[in-house]
C-alpha cells in the first residue's frame, strides 16, 4: 500500500463523531483521529470510494488529502502517545519512556493499523481481557489490526493465539509487533472471514458491527464449547441487533460495559 487517503471532516459534537467513524468504518476507513476541530478518517487509497463517501455524508463538507506511505508513517508517529487501562496494561511506541505502574506493557510500532488503544473499543476489550482467565486457552483475534489484543491475550497466558485481518499493512505491522514484544505463541494470517476449521476458547472481535454480523455463523461455529466471545467495535445503539444475533448462536449475555458512546459485549456459549 504506497498511498492513503486522508478525509477530515468538521464536527465539535461527540456523538456525531462516533457515529461517523461507525460508518466510515462500514466503508473501509480503517484508522481516526479525533480532534477539537472534528475528525481524520484513513483509508488506502486502492480501497477508497468516494461516490460511497459522497451518498454517506450527503452534503456535508469534508477535506480530502492523498498521503505518501513515509509521510504517514511520520505523521502517525508524532501524533502517537502513550496509553493505559488503569493499573493494568501501558501501550506506547518504541521511543516513548517506559510505563510505570502497570502489569503489563506492549510495545506497538505506531503504523496505519487500528488497535493502539487510543480508541475507546481497544481500551474497553482490554479492560475485559483483564477478568476472562487466558491460561492454557487458545484464542482467535478477528480483525487482529495491530495485534494488540493478541499480545495482550498471550501476556494473560493464552497457549495459542491466531490472529486474522484482511489488510496487507495490518498483517505487515502485526507481524512487526509481535517481534518487538517478544511473543511466542501467535501465529497471524490473512483472511476475509472467520469461517475457520478449528475452535477456539476465547474470541476477540474488535472490528464493526457490519463485519460481525456478516460472520456470527462463522464466530458460531469457531467459539468451542463453554467458551466466551468478547464483541466491539460497536456503537451503544448496535448493542439489541447484536444481542438478538448472538441469541441465534445460542450465546448467554455475560455484560456489556461503554465508554464514550461506544460498547464491549462479553457473551458465553
Amino acid at each position: 500500500m504506497d498511498t492513503t487517503t486522508q478525509i477530515s471532516i468538521l464536527s465539535a459534537d461527540q456523538a456525531e463523531k462516533d457515529l461517523l467513524i461507525a460508518q466510515l468504518a462500514d466503508l473501509g476507513f480503517d484508522a481516526f483521529e479525533e480532534t477539537e476541530e472534528g475528525l481524520h478518517a484513513f483509508i488506502a487509497n486502492a480501497d477508497f470510494d468516494e461516490a460511497a463517501l459522497k451518498a454517506l455524508l450527503d452534503k456535508q463538507d469534508y477535506a480530502q488529502t492523498v498521503i505518501p506511505k513515509q509521510n504517514w508513517n511520520q505523521l502517525w508517529e508524532s501524533n502517537f502517545e502513550p496509553v493505559q487501562v488503569e493499573d493494568f496494561v501501558g501501550i506506547r511506541a518504541g521511543f516513548h519512556q517506559a510505563i510505570e505502574g502497570v502489569i503489563h506493557e506492549i510495545v506497538i510500532t505506531p503504523k496505519m493499523s487500528f488497535g493502539t488503544g487510543h480508541h475507546a473499543t481497544t481500551y474497553l476489550v482490554m479492560k475485559a481481557m483483564r477478568d476472562l482467565d487466558f491460561k492454557a486457552k487458545s484464542v482467535l483475534d478477528f480483525g487482529s489490526g495491530t495485534g494488540i489484543l493478541a499480545i495482550l491475550a498471550e501476556k494473560l497466558g493464552a497457549y495459542s493465539v491466531l490472529a486474522i485481518d484482511n489488510d496487507d499493512w495490518c498483517i505487515e505491522n502485526s507481524l512487526e509487533n509481535l517481534v518487538i514484544n517478544q511473543t511466542q505463541v501467535i501465529r497471524v494470517e490473512k483472511a476475509d472471514s472467520a469461517a475457520l476449521l478449528d475452535q477456539y476458547d476465547l474470541i476477540l472481535a474488535n472490528i464493526n458491527k457490519h463485519i460481525i454480523l456478516e460472520n456470527m455463523d462463522h464466530l458460531g461455529k469457531a467459539l468451542a464449547k463453554e467458551g466466551t466471545i468478547l464483541l466491539s467495535g460497536l456503537l451503544v445503539e448496535d448493542e439489541a441487533d447484536i444481542l438478538a444475533a448472538c441469541a441465534k448462536n445460542g450465546w448467554k449475555h455475560l455484560f456489556t460495559n461503554t465508554r464514550n458512546g461506544w460498547i464491549v459485549l462479553g457473551m458465553a456459549r
